[in-house]
């Protein structure tokens, strides 16, 4: 299967979010800078991620992006990311989770942290215009239990949360966290420590991820933040 598939039909949007009541293929999305839906979940354990139940503070899932991805190949993300099909909702288009790292969410299982509008044209023929769901799961998984897809997903780092703001706020110039990397020939998944700088990650210079973590600060302390908007 393919890191994206070019033909997928994106409905499209004005910049306020207001449908258009038009489909179009996304390299054509991509290419033209239609404002189309995405959805971001953030994970978080619940557990150490070698299952042990924690009473410190949670670690925070992400994953490193395929190396054929159209935009950011390789580089580290939120756990889940990805695209509203044409005529999904958002029970629809969690089947993202199951099918990026093998997590089956519902939208009983999810929070809304906020929205953001997200404007992304670094890579040479891609305008990337997204109306973003910003969720939250949390999951009592350890990360070798995660099955992410080899053809969308390299590899899975967790993070624990404090050391994820120290990094996004650019506090540190690396943090260190726990790699899954693939199966191996025999099946056998090794996790092993790995140290990760910022610019490893996919860029978000509007505070974006400084904003989702300190929310599930919040929330993990108890707190019920009100959903943001940025962008």
């Amino acid at each position: 299967m393919a890191a994206q598939d070019g033909d997928e039909l994106f409905d499209i949007f004005d910049r306020s979010g207001k449908p258009l009541g038009v489909r179009k293929a996304r390299k054509l999305v991509h290419r033209d800078g239609d404002w189309h839906r995405s959805v971001h979940v953030w994970v978080v354990l619940e557990r150490e991620p070698d299952g042990r139940r924690s009473s410190a503070e949670p670690w925070v899932l992400f994953q490193q992006r395929s190396p054929d991805k159209d935009t950011w190949p390789g580089a580290f993300e939120v756990a889940v990311s990805g695209h509203y099909r044409a005529g999904e909702d958002l029970a629809e288009a969690l089947r993202e989770a199951e099918e990026e790292i093998g997590l089956p969410l519902a939208p009983g299982d999810v929070l809304r942290l906020g929205t953001c509008r997200h404007r992304d044209d670094h890579a040479p023929g891609i305008i990337d215009c997204e109306l973003v769901d910003v969720l939250l799961a949390t999951t009592r998984r350890t990360l070798a239990a995660f099955r992410p897809d080899p053809a969308e997903v390299t590899a899975l780092l967790s993070l624990p949360l404090d050391a994820a703001l120290r990094l996004v706020r650019a506090e540190v110039p690396s943090v260190t966290g726990l790699m899954r990397q693939a199966p191996d020939e025999s099946g056998a998944v090794k996790i092993a420590p790995r140290d990760v700088r910022l610019d490893e990650f996919v860029a978000a210079r509007d505070g974006y991820y400084e904003r989702a973590l300190e929310s599930i600060r919040r929330r993990a302390a108890g707190e019920t933040p009100a959903p943001w908007t940025l962008g």
